[in-house]
């Protein structure tokens, strides 16, 4: 997401950061850039006006003539301007009601909204500990009601049964009903897509918001359609009082238009993005490291959150005091790090989050993220075709063992000996681990291992 905009903003901004004085005169050109960046990532022309005269306004005044590096100041009231454009902080989703707390997704046919009621149903699970029933309200799709039973016993979640028979207020009144019963903390209520024009489908969707009074509503859009998104929502936000929106299919948007717009348009935050089809690929919406991947900054804080929620604790821990003493981290711990880096999302997770990326074009972005996937796999493969006692101890790999481990893994020689010799590297900056501060030395580790940072060059 935003791999056009990031790019465009990176090279535009360049200009100024060795600029001694801002002036209106100077400034000119940067902001019309910034403006055509913007509208080249389909953000909706009202907010680019306001944007771009935000900029100005506050460029050319005290703020930056006092500064002593001008060029880093104005950088840093693009990034706050960023920022104010899609809402500043993160807002949590309001679960402080008497259980149970009732959440109505609405959405458009083809948005992802069955599958977003199951990230949601996981993500209030595991890192807000509640217990959740999910029920669906589509009286019109037999098969919703079905798909989303299968996603609610994949996550391990309550599901309550509808049937098409029912009317979908009698359907949610029941679950909320059960619910109470059984103290779930959260009910999530699926309901039909619907067209923001048809009248007979929204009088439903309010007749339903009406009978379960909801503390969340929140609308299930595709961040794919742009603006049209933020306006689709204002559409329904006029119908139903929105609390909130979520972006799906937020990896297949490249522009970024969605997220610039949906705030500035309905007055609703972005609560939520949804980044793949697994029922772990749903984010917390946090602006500020948004604004900071667009300027090409990295996102540090959601990829140690996200380390710290799929690295295996007890292997690391492990890892640890295998370091502390004083005994080598061999091939078989380099084998559970790449395992662990794919269970963070593989390259493509990583990359968009590291620092230093912005520089790269979506063309690079793509063809590294590519190739550093399939060397991951081949350095895996490589791997398992060693002896037990090679993995232990990579010093004892002939020229005729790395022969046949390169025949057994389908690889080269020579890919081999790159491996070994990774290897190597990655065993100086573990040692960095026995000290304090481990986790955020491994984030500086893993971005000297992206491509094109100067750590892995030759994937």
């Amino acid at each position: 997401m935003f791999d056009n905009l990031s790019d465009r903003l990176a090279q535009t901004l360049r200009h100024v950061t060795g600029k001694a004085r801002l002036s209106e005169d100077n400034i000119k050109d940067t902001l019309r850039e910034v403006r055509m960046a913007l509208l080249e990532a389909d953000v909706a022309l009202p907010v680019v006006k306001d944007f771009v005269n935000s900029i100005r306004d506050r460029a050319i005044g005290v703020e930056v003539s006092r500064s002593l590096s001008p060029g880093q100041a104005f950088i840093k009231i693009v990034q706050a301007e960023l920022e104010r454009l899609m809402g500043e902080a993160n807002e949590d989703l309001a679960l402080n009601a008497t259980p149970p707390a009732v959440i109505l997704m609405a959405g458009l046919q083809g948005a992802g909204k069955t599958t977003t009621v199951a990230k949601l149903a996981r993500f209030l699970k595991e890192r807000k500990k509640k217990s959740v029933m999910v029920v669906s309200a589509d009286i019109y799709r037999p098969a919703a009601i079905k798909q989303l039973e299968t996603l609610a016993n994949e996550v391990g979640v309550v599901f309550f049964p509808s049937d098409i028979s029912q009317k979908p207020q009698d359907i949610a009144t029941a679950a909320i009903k059960e619910a109470k019963l059984k103290f779930i903390d959260v009910v999530l209520v699926d309901t039909a897509g619907r067209l923001a024009i048809d009248s007979e489908m929204m009088a439903e969707i309010t007749q339903l918001h009406a009978a379960i009074n909801p503390i969340e509503t929140l609308f299930v859009v595709d961040a794919m359609t742009g603006q049209d998104a933020a306006n689709t929502a204002k559409a329904f936000n006029d119908a139903l009082p929105l609390t909130g929106v979520v972006l799906t299919k937020v990896d297949g948007d490249a522009r970024g238009g969605a997220a610039l717009s949906v705030r500035a348009i309905t007055g609703k935050p972005i609560k939520f993005l949804g980044m793949g089809e697994k029922t772990d690929a749903l984010e917390a919406f946090h602006p500020d490291r948004i604004a900071s991947r667009i300027l090409g900054m990295g996102d540090v804080l959601s990829l140690i959150e996200q380390a710290e929620q799929t690295i295996d604790k007890d292997k690391a821990e492990k890892l640890s005091k295998k370091l502390k003493k004083g005994k080598g981290f061999d091939l078989e711990d380099f084998r559970d790090q790449l395992q662990q880096m794919n269970k963070m999302g593989g390259m493509g997770g990583l990359l968009e989050k590291m620092p230093n990326m912005g520089n790269m074009n979506l063309a690079q972005m793509g063809g590294a993220q590519g190739v550093a996937e399939k060397q991951f796999k081949q350095m895996e493969s490589i791997i398992n075709s060693m002896t037990p006692a090679e993995r232990r101890d990579p010093e004892i790999i002939s020229g005729s063992r790395r022969r046949r481990i390169a025949m057994g893994s389908g690889t080269q020689v020579q890919d081999v000996g790159r491996l070994i010799k990774q290897h190597k590297q990655m065993q100086k900056m573990m040692k960095k681990f026995t000290t304090k501060g481990g986790m955020s030395k491994m984030m500086r580790g893993l971005g000297g291992m992206m491509p094109g940072a100067g750590g892995m060059p030759k994937m």
